[in-house]
């Protein structure tokens, strides 16, 4: 992969993630402000999740698209250090089938069945 495709595959992937952030954010907002004035009593509702949950999840997903945020600006770093393609433990090749399904990984795939 030459380093267009793959600052452009690490750049769309980027944009994806901090659209999904954005909305994630956006719920995590919506959610506390929809329970700052309830006293309602959700923790024992038959009906549904609670509101501490539901904001537990969106949180625990909004981290996650962060994390990824962070993993996507090391890959464009590895990119224009021109080791986007090398893995870290062996030195050898990463698939380019690899690095398009998971653009932010960092090993090859023997690498990766070690663990």
């Amino acid at each position: 992969m030459d380093e267009r495709a793959a600052t452009e595959l690490v750049s769309t992937a980027r944009a994806e993630t901090a659209s999904l952030a954005l909305a994630l954010a956006r719920r995590r907002d919506e959610i506390v402000a929809a329970s700052e004035f309830s006293s309602g009593d959700d923790e024992h509702d038959p009906e549904g999740s609670t509101i501490a949950f539901e904001r537990a999840q969106v949180q625990a997903l909004l981290q996650q698209a962060e994390d990824e945020l962070v993993a996507l600006d090391q890959a464009a770093e590895r990119v224009r250090a021109g080791v986007f393609e090398v893995c870290e433990r062996c030195g050898g090749p990463i698939a380019e089938g690899r690095l398009q399904a998971l653009p932010t990984t960092r090993t090859c795939i023997t690498c990766a069945n070690k663990r």
